[in-house]
Protein backbone atom coordinates (compact mmCIF):
# COMPACT_ATOMS: atom_id res chain seq x y z
CA UNK A 1 0.00 0.00 0.00
CA UNK A 2 1.21 3.49 -0.92
CA UNK A 3 1.11 6.59 1.82
CA UNK A 4 0.44 9.90 0.27
CA UNK A 5 1.34 12.83 2.33
CA UNK A 6 -1.26 15.26 2.84
CA UNK A 7 0.40 18.45 1.50
CA UNK A 8 1.80 17.16 -1.92
CA UNK A 9 -0.51 14.17 -2.87
CA UNK A 10 2.09 12.59 -4.12
CA UNK A 11 3.70 8.68 -2.76
CA UNK A 12 6.30 8.57 -0.35
CA UNK A 13 9.48 7.59 -1.86
CA UNK A 14 8.51 9.01 -5.49
CA UNK A 15 10.32 12.66 -6.57
CA UNK A 16 7.54 14.78 -8.42
CA UNK A 17 8.59 15.37 -11.69
CA UNK A 18 10.66 18.30 -13.06
CA UNK A 19 10.80 20.52 -15.85
CA UNK A 20 12.84 22.43 -17.90
CA UNK A 21 13.58 26.08 -17.70
CA UNK A 22 12.52 26.00 -21.22
CA UNK A 23 9.31 23.41 -20.71
CA UNK A 24 8.38 25.75 -17.66
CA UNK A 25 8.63 28.79 -20.25
CA UNK A 26 6.90 27.12 -23.25
CA UNK A 27 3.93 26.30 -20.29
CA UNK A 28 3.71 29.96 -19.30
CA UNK A 29 3.43 31.57 -23.00
CA UNK A 30 1.01 29.17 -23.80
CA UNK A 31 -1.04 30.04 -20.90
CA UNK A 32 -0.90 33.67 -22.00
CA UNK A 33 -3.81 34.32 -23.93
CA UNK A 34 -2.97 37.72 -25.61
CA UNK A 35 0.46 36.75 -26.88
CA UNK A 36 -1.14 33.23 -28.10
CA UNK A 37 -3.47 35.15 -29.78
CA UNK A 38 -0.96 37.43 -31.34
CA UNK A 39 0.99 35.01 -32.65
CA UNK A 40 -1.68 32.89 -34.30
CA UNK A 41 -2.47 36.24 -35.97
CA UNK A 42 0.61 36.68 -37.26
CA UNK A 43 1.08 32.89 -38.37
CA UNK A 44 -2.27 33.28 -40.54
CA UNK A 45 -0.65 36.77 -41.84
CA UNK A 46 2.39 35.31 -42.83
CA UNK A 47 0.57 32.34 -44.70
CA UNK A 48 -1.27 33.95 -46.32
CA UNK A 49 1.12 36.50 -47.47
CA UNK A 50 3.33 33.11 -48.82
CA UNK A 51 0.08 31.67 -50.30
CA UNK A 52 -0.59 34.68 -52.75
CA UNK A 53 0.14 33.33 -55.63
CA UNK A 54 -2.57 30.59 -55.22
CA UNK A 55 -5.09 33.09 -53.63
CA UNK A 56 -5.01 36.13 -56.12
CA UNK A 57 -4.72 36.32 -59.95
CA UNK A 58 -4.51 39.57 -59.94
CA UNK A 59 -1.30 41.78 -61.85
CA UNK A 60 0.74 43.71 -58.95
CA UNK A 61 2.01 45.89 -61.67
CA UNK A 62 -0.06 46.35 -64.28
CA UNK A 63 -1.69 49.85 -65.07
CA UNK A 64 -5.03 49.93 -65.66
CA UNK A 65 -6.26 53.14 -66.47
CA UNK A 66 -9.62 51.96 -67.14
CA UNK A 67 -10.38 50.99 -63.26
CA UNK A 68 -8.80 54.11 -61.40
CA UNK A 69 -9.19 54.74 -57.76
CA UNK A 70 -12.15 52.20 -57.77
CA UNK A 71 -14.28 52.07 -54.50
CA UNK A 72 -14.50 48.61 -53.11
CA UNK A 73 -16.65 46.20 -55.05
CA UNK A 74 -17.54 42.40 -55.77
CA UNK A 75 -14.85 42.22 -58.28
CA UNK A 76 -12.04 44.19 -56.01
CA UNK A 77 -12.71 43.52 -52.34
CA UNK A 78 -10.66 46.42 -51.36
CA UNK A 79 -11.18 48.23 -54.26
CA UNK A 80 -8.07 49.72 -56.87
CA UNK A 81 -5.52 52.24 -56.18
CA UNK A 82 -4.31 55.38 -58.08
CA UNK A 83 -3.10 53.10 -61.18
CA UNK A 84 -6.18 50.82 -60.99
CA UNK A 85 -4.22 47.73 -59.38
CA UNK A 86 -5.83 45.77 -56.64
CA UNK A 87 -5.80 46.78 -53.62
CA UNK A 88 -6.04 43.39 -52.16
CA UNK A 89 -3.91 41.99 -54.40
CA UNK A 90 -1.09 44.24 -53.57
CA UNK A 91 -1.58 43.98 -49.80
CA UNK A 92 -1.14 39.97 -49.82
CA UNK A 93 2.54 40.30 -52.06
CA UNK A 94 2.80 43.76 -49.93
CA UNK A 95 3.43 41.60 -46.70
CA UNK A 96 5.75 39.29 -48.25
CA UNK A 97 8.13 42.02 -48.90
CA UNK A 98 7.47 44.10 -45.54
CA UNK A 99 7.90 40.79 -43.67
CA UNK A 100 10.38 39.44 -45.55
CA UNK A 101 12.74 43.08 -44.47
CA UNK A 102 12.00 42.82 -41.14
CA UNK A 103 12.56 39.16 -40.68
CA UNK A 104 15.90 39.40 -42.70
CA UNK A 105 16.92 42.79 -40.85
CA UNK A 106 16.21 40.94 -37.80
CA UNK A 107 18.19 38.28 -38.24
CA UNK A 108 21.53 40.08 -39.50
CA UNK A 109 20.65 42.78 -36.55
CA UNK A 110 20.83 40.49 -34.13
CA UNK A 111 23.59 37.70 -35.46
CA UNK A 112 26.31 40.19 -35.34
CA UNK A 113 24.95 42.38 -32.27
CA UNK A 114 25.20 38.82 -31.03
CA UNK A 115 28.93 37.98 -32.29
CA UNK A 116 30.15 41.84 -31.44
CA UNK A 117 28.55 42.07 -28.21
CA UNK A 118 29.94 38.58 -26.69
CA UNK A 119 33.66 39.29 -27.83
CA UNK A 120 33.31 42.32 -26.34
CA UNK A 121 31.75 40.70 -23.30
CA UNK A 122 33.96 37.87 -22.80
CA UNK A 123 37.38 39.21 -23.49
CA UNK A 124 36.58 43.09 -22.03
CA UNK A 125 39.95 45.08 -21.84
CA UNK A 126 41.42 45.90 -24.88
CA UNK A 127 39.36 44.58 -27.12
CA UNK A 128 36.03 45.42 -24.84
CA UNK A 129 37.10 49.21 -25.94
CA UNK A 130 37.78 48.57 -29.59
CA UNK A 131 34.60 47.16 -30.51
CA UNK A 132 32.65 49.42 -27.97
CA UNK A 133 34.23 52.44 -29.54
CA UNK A 134 33.13 50.91 -32.61
CA UNK A 135 29.34 50.42 -31.38
CA UNK A 136 29.44 53.91 -30.19
CA UNK A 137 30.10 54.97 -33.74
CA UNK A 138 27.65 53.23 -35.50
CA UNK A 139 25.26 54.26 -32.88
CA UNK A 140 26.07 57.92 -33.17
CA UNK A 141 25.09 57.99 -37.14
CA UNK A 142 22.20 59.92 -37.57
CA UNK A 143 19.86 56.85 -38.59
CA UNK A 144 17.21 58.12 -41.14
CA UNK A 145 20.23 60.28 -43.34
CA UNK A 146 22.78 57.64 -43.63
CA UNK A 147 19.95 55.25 -44.46
CA UNK A 148 18.82 57.22 -47.40
CA UNK A 149 22.33 58.25 -48.43
CA UNK A 150 24.18 54.35 -48.29
CA UNK A 151 20.38 53.65 -50.13
CA UNK A 152 20.81 55.84 -53.31
CA UNK A 153 24.80 55.31 -53.32
CA UNK A 154 24.35 51.27 -53.53
CA UNK A 155 20.74 51.60 -55.41
CA UNK A 156 21.31 49.30 -58.78
CA UNK A 157 24.57 47.66 -57.61
CA UNK A 158 22.27 45.04 -55.85
CA UNK A 159 18.46 44.29 -55.67
CA UNK A 160 17.15 47.25 -54.52
CA UNK A 161 15.15 45.36 -51.65
CA UNK A 162 18.47 43.88 -50.03
CA UNK A 163 19.98 47.21 -50.50
CA UNK A 164 17.47 48.12 -48.00
CA UNK A 165 17.99 45.42 -45.71
CA UNK A 166 21.91 45.37 -45.50
CA UNK A 167 22.12 49.41 -44.88
CA UNK A 168 19.12 49.13 -42.16
CA UNK A 169 21.03 46.54 -40.62
CA UNK A 170 24.65 47.65 -40.61
CA UNK A 171 22.98 50.63 -38.70
CA UNK A 172 20.66 48.67 -36.51
CA UNK A 173 22.98 46.08 -34.40
CA UNK A 174 24.37 48.66 -31.45
CA UNK A 175 21.85 48.39 -28.85
CA UNK A 176 21.74 44.80 -29.88
CA UNK A 177 25.75 43.84 -28.97
CA UNK A 178 24.97 46.14 -25.92
CA UNK A 179 22.37 44.31 -24.49
CA UNK A 180 24.31 41.10 -24.96
CA UNK A 181 27.35 42.41 -23.68
CA UNK A 182 26.28 43.91 -20.81
CA UNK A 183 24.48 40.26 -19.95
CA UNK A 184 27.63 38.12 -21.12
CA UNK A 185 29.78 40.71 -18.62
CA UNK A 186 27.56 39.47 -15.97
CA UNK A 187 27.43 35.62 -16.80
CA UNK A 188 30.67 34.87 -17.23
CA UNK A 189 31.31 35.19 -13.38
CA UNK A 190 29.63 32.46 -12.37
CA UNK A 191 31.15 29.40 -11.69
CA UNK A 192 30.01 27.21 -14.20
CA UNK A 193 32.81 29.47 -16.60
CA UNK A 194 35.51 29.54 -14.28
CA UNK A 195 35.49 25.87 -14.15
CA UNK A 196 35.32 25.66 -18.13
CA UNK A 197 38.41 27.83 -18.54
CA UNK A 198 40.30 25.83 -15.77
CA UNK A 199 39.69 22.60 -17.70
CA UNK A 200 40.98 24.05 -20.71
CA UNK A 201 38.09 24.92 -22.56
CA UNK A 202 38.92 27.48 -25.63
CA UNK A 203 36.96 30.55 -25.64
CA UNK A 204 35.05 30.27 -28.55
CA UNK A 205 33.78 26.89 -26.71
CA UNK A 206 33.28 28.85 -23.62
CA UNK A 207 30.65 31.30 -25.42
CA UNK A 208 29.30 28.87 -27.70
CA UNK A 209 28.17 26.20 -25.27
CA UNK A 210 27.95 28.02 -21.40
CA UNK A 211 27.55 31.85 -22.09
CA UNK A 212 25.14 32.17 -25.17
CA UNK A 213 22.37 29.14 -23.91
CA UNK A 214 22.10 31.02 -20.63
CA UNK A 215 21.81 34.48 -22.43
CA UNK A 216 19.56 33.19 -25.13
CA UNK A 217 16.24 34.14 -23.69
CA UNK A 218 17.50 37.88 -23.33
CA UNK A 219 18.73 37.83 -27.32
CA UNK A 220 15.39 36.06 -27.81
CA UNK A 221 13.27 39.17 -26.53
CA UNK A 222 15.18 41.61 -28.38
CA UNK A 223 15.06 39.74 -31.69
CA UNK A 224 10.72 40.28 -31.03
CA UNK A 225 11.19 43.66 -30.29
CA UNK A 226 13.25 44.35 -33.07
CA UNK A 227 11.37 42.30 -35.96
CA UNK A 228 8.57 44.92 -34.90
CA UNK A 229 11.10 48.18 -35.72
CA UNK A 230 12.64 46.81 -38.52
CA UNK A 231 8.73 46.82 -39.76
CA UNK A 232 8.41 50.02 -38.83
CA UNK A 233 11.95 51.28 -40.53
CA UNK A 234 10.62 50.24 -43.58
CA UNK A 235 7.17 51.41 -43.50
CA UNK A 236 8.58 54.50 -42.75
CA UNK A 237 11.10 54.70 -45.66
CA UNK A 238 8.94 53.31 -48.23
CA UNK A 239 6.31 56.08 -47.30
CA UNK A 240 9.26 58.60 -47.88
CA UNK A 241 10.51 57.31 -51.05
CA UNK A 242 13.35 55.98 -50.17
CA UNK A 243 13.01 52.30 -48.98
CA UNK A 244 11.61 49.46 -50.83
CA UNK A 245 11.63 50.43 -54.95
CA UNK A 246 8.31 51.82 -55.41
CA UNK A 247 7.37 48.60 -58.32
CA UNK A 248 7.72 46.56 -56.05
CA UNK A 249 4.35 46.06 -53.82
CA UNK A 250 4.87 46.71 -50.04
CA UNK A 251 2.97 47.53 -46.96
CA UNK A 252 4.93 50.65 -46.70
CA UNK A 253 4.91 51.65 -50.45
CA UNK A 254 0.68 51.49 -50.55
CA UNK A 255 0.53 53.66 -47.79
CA UNK A 256 3.01 56.61 -49.85
CA UNK A 257 -0.36 57.10 -52.17
CA UNK A 258 -1.91 58.59 -48.63
CA UNK A 259 0.29 61.52 -49.09
CA UNK A 260 -2.40 62.91 -51.56
CA UNK A 261 -4.74 65.22 -49.85
CA UNK A 262 -7.53 63.90 -52.15
CA UNK A 263 -6.57 59.99 -51.60
CA UNK A 264 -6.51 60.92 -47.53
CA UNK A 265 -9.87 62.52 -47.39
CA UNK A 266 -11.84 60.51 -49.90
CA UNK A 267 -10.02 57.64 -51.05
CA UNK A 268 -9.63 55.72 -47.64
CA UNK A 269 -9.53 52.19 -49.28
CA UNK A 270 -6.07 53.01 -50.93
CA UNK A 271 -4.31 53.73 -47.94
CA UNK A 272 -6.68 52.08 -44.89
CA UNK A 273 -5.91 48.28 -45.61
CA UNK A 274 -2.08 48.90 -44.84
CA UNK A 275 -2.18 51.12 -42.36
CA UNK A 276 -4.46 48.86 -40.47
CA UNK A 277 -2.19 45.73 -40.75
CA UNK A 278 1.10 47.25 -39.94
CA UNK A 279 -0.83 48.37 -36.76
CA UNK A 280 -2.02 44.97 -36.21
CA UNK A 281 0.79 43.22 -37.25
CA UNK A 282 3.44 45.63 -35.07
CA UNK A 283 0.76 44.70 -32.00
CA UNK A 284 0.76 41.48 -32.47
CA UNK A 285 4.90 41.42 -32.35
CA UNK A 286 4.66 43.61 -29.42
CA UNK A 287 2.67 41.31 -27.99
CA UNK A 288 4.34 38.42 -28.69
CA UNK A 289 7.82 39.83 -27.20
CA UNK A 290 6.13 40.85 -23.51
CA UNK A 291 4.99 37.36 -23.71
CA UNK A 292 8.18 35.86 -24.15
CA UNK A 293 9.42 38.19 -21.34
CA UNK A 294 7.18 37.09 -19.09
CA UNK A 295 7.95 33.79 -19.63
CA UNK A 296 11.51 33.40 -19.79
CA UNK A 297 11.88 35.74 -16.75
CA UNK A 298 12.88 33.69 -14.02
CA UNK A 299 12.02 35.63 -11.66
CA UNK A 300 8.18 35.87 -12.65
Amino acid sequence: MEIVTEKSNQPLGKKPKSHSPWAIARRKFVKNKLAMVSLVFLVIVAVISILAPYITTQDISRVNIGQMSLSPSSEHFLGTDKSGRDVFTRLLYGGRVSLLVGLSCTFLVILFGTIVGSIAGYFGGVIDSILMRFTDFVLNFPFMVFVIVLNTILFGKVSGTWVLILVISFLSWGGAARIVRSKILAEKENEYVLSSVSIGCSSVKVIMKHLLPNVLSTIIVQASLTFASMIVVEAGLSYLGFGVPQEVPSWGNMLSSSKEPDVLQYKTWIWAPPAIIITLVILSINFIGEGLKDALNPKS
